[in-house]
C-alpha cells in the first residue's frame, strides 16, 4: 500500500470518529483512541483513560501527522 493511500485510510478513520467523537476516548497509557465503553486498552492494556473532546481532537491530529508504527509486545513488556 503506498504511503498515499495509508494517509488516505488515516483520515478517513479520522473523520469516522470526529463524527461521532462523544463514543471515543483516549488512552493516557499509549495515546490510541478507543471506544468510550472500553475498559482495558487493546493495544497497550491500560486503563487510564482521557475522556475530554479537546484531547480526543489535539490526539486525532498528532496522529494523522505521525507516520504508522508498530508496537510489539516487547515496546511496553516491561510495564508489567
Amino acid at each position: 500500500m503506498s504511503k498515499d493511500n495509508k494517509h488516505k485510510k488515516k483520515e478517513i478513520a479520522a473523520q469516522r470518529i470526529l463524527k461521532n467523537a462523544d463514543l471515543y476516548k483516549v488512552c493516557e497509557g499509549c495515546e490510541s483512541v478507543v471506544l468510550i465503553d472500553s475498559i482495558f486498552c487493546p493495544i497497550c492494556s491500560g486503563y487510564r483513560f482521557n475522556e475530554s473532546l479537546t484531547v480526543l481532537l489535539k490526539t486525532i491530529k498528532e496522529l494523522l501527522k505521525k507516520e504508522n508504527t508498530t508496537i510489539v509486545k516487547s515496546d511496553y513488556s516491561d510495564l508489567f
